[in-house]
C-alpha cells in the first residue's frame, strides 16, 4: 500500500504512542448527534448513541448477553471495518460493540486538537464500558485502534480481561518524540504523518475534496494492480498524498462496491479532521507518558497481522515476539496470515475470526 521506507517509519512512530491520564473533551464540537437509535446497514446490528467521556459516541452492537468484546478501529476506517467480526462473534455467544471512534463517523468530533490525545481516547473506552454497565471486556483494536486498545488495557487492567491487537505491535514508549525524528529522517521529502501535521488543515482539505479517491487507493491488497501515480517527485512541495498513490485498477475481492460506497459516505458526512487529529498528538502523547517507560500489559494478549502488512515491515513471528515480550509478558500467540496486507480483519475475515475465537475460548 505504501512505500517500504514509509511503512518502517510508521511502525517506529506508532510504537512511540502511550498515555497516562484521562482528559475530559472540550465542550465545542464540529458536529453533535441527538438520534437515539438508528438502523445499521447489516442485519441484526443496531446503532445506539451513548455518552462517554464528555462526547456522544455512536456504537454498533450485536448480542444482548455474553462477555463483552469492544472493538476499536483505525485510520481511515469506521465501525464498519469490523463487519465480518461482529456477526461471527455474536453468533459465538459474545456481546459485540464497535464504536465510531472519537472524530469519526457519527461520533462527536471536538474542535480542540488536544481532545484527541491518547489519554482521552483511553477514557472514551472506559466510558463505553460504564455506559453499557459492563465491568470488563475483551479489548480489540486495529491500526490506531490497536494503540488505543493496548494502552487502555495497560492503564486499566481491571477493566479488561484480555487484549487482541492487529497490525501495530505494542512495544512500549519510544526513546524520543516522533515528529522531530521524522523531520530529521525525511527532511524535505513527503511523508504522510508529517503531512498530517502540517498547519492549516492542508491534509483534510485534500482528503475532504475527494474521499473516494483516497479510500479507494488505500483499501487495497499487497498484490492489487495500480495505475501509475501522477506525482512521483519525492519532495513535499510536489503535491499532496492522493496523487502519489496510484489509482486502483480494480477493487480487491474483499471490498465490494457497496462497502466502499458506505465508507465514502461516512467521510463525506464527517470529514477527515477528527481522524487526522490523532496524528497531531504524536508528540503530546510521548510527552505525557514519561511515567510509563517500564509499564507492562499483564492481561492475556493476541497479536494478529497480515504477513505482508507494511507496518510490520517483513518481521517474522520470532522478531515480533522479541520486540513485544518486555512490554507484553503475557503474549499468548502471534498470528501472521500469508499474503495479506494491512487491512487484516477485512482482507482475511475467516482467518481473523478463527484466530480470535481460538484465543478467547482458551482463556
Amino acid at each position: 500500500m505504501l512505500g517500504q521506507t514509509t511503512l518502517v517509519a510508521l511502525l517506529v512512530v506508532l510504537t512511540n504512542c502511550c498515555m497516562v491520564l484521562i482528559v475530559q473533551a472540550d465542550n465545542q464540537f464540529s458536529k453533535k448527534q441527538t438520534v437515539a437509535v438508528e438502523n445499521a446497514p447489516i442485519d441484526d446490528v443496531t446503532f445506539r448513541y451513548i455518552k462517554t467521556n464528555g462526547i456522544t459516541m455512536r456504537i454498533a452492537e450485536m448480542g444482548d448477553t455474553g462477555p463483552l468484546i469492544l472493538m476499536a478501529h483505525g485510520w481511515p476506517e469506521s465501525w464498519y471495518s469490523w463487519r465480518h467480526q461482529i456477526r461471527f462473534l455474536a453468533a459465538a455467544g459474545y456481546r459485540v460493540v464497535a464504536p465510531d471512534m472519537r472524530g469519526y463517523g457519527k461520533t462527536d468530533a471536538p474542535l480542540d486538537v488536544n481532545s484527541y490525545d491518547i489519554t482521552t481516547l483511553a477514557g472514551d473506552m472506559i466510558g463505553v464500558l460504564d455506559a453499557l454497565g459492563e465491568e470488563q471486556a475483551t479489548m480489540v483494536g486495529h491500526d490506531w485502534g490497536a494503540i488505543v486498545a493496548a494502552y487502555s488495557t495497560l492503564l486499566y487492567p481491571e477493566r479488561f480481561s484480555s487484549l487482541i491487537i492487529m497490525s501495530v505491535p505494542h512495544q512500549g514508549r519510544g526513546a524520543s518524540p516522533p515528529i522531530p525524528a521524522l523531520k530529521a529522517r525525511f527532511r524535505n521529502d513527503f511523508f504522510y504523518m508529517l503531512y498530517h501535521n502540517e498547519a492549516g488543515g492542508i491534509a483534510e482539505a485534500e482528503y475532504d475534496r475527494d474521499p473516494r479517491a483516497l479510500l479507494s487507493r488505500l483499501y487495497l491488497s499487497p498484490d492489487s494492480l495500480r495505475q501509475e501515480p501522477t506525482v512521483t517527485n519525492p519532495l513535499r512541495s510536489a503535491g499532496g498524498w492522493i496523487p502519489r498513490l496510484g489509482a486502483a485498477v480494480n477493487l480487491p475481492d474483499w471490498l465490494q462496491q457497496r462497502d466502499l460506497d458506505y465508507l465514502v459516505a461516512q467521510y463525506q458526512a464527517s470529514g477527515f479532521r477528527g481522524g487526522l487529529n490523532y496524528y497531531r498528538n504524536l508528540d503530546r502523547n510521548w510527552e505525557i507518558t514519561a511515567t510509563l517507560v517500564d509499564a507492562k500489559i499483564e492481561v492475556p494478549t493476541l497479536f494478529i497481522a497480515g504477513e505482508k502488512d507494511g507496518v510490520i515491515a517483513g518481521a517474522t513471528k520470532d522478531m515480533l515476539r522479541a520486540s513485544m515480550k518486555t512490554a507484553i509478558p503475557n503474549l499468548h500467540d502471534i498470528i501472521l496470515v500469508p499474503g495479506v496486507g494491512h487491512w487484516i480483519q477485512q482482507e482475511a475475515p475467516d482467518e481473523t475470526n478463527q484466530a480470535m475465537i481460538k484465543f478467547l475460548e482458551a482463556l
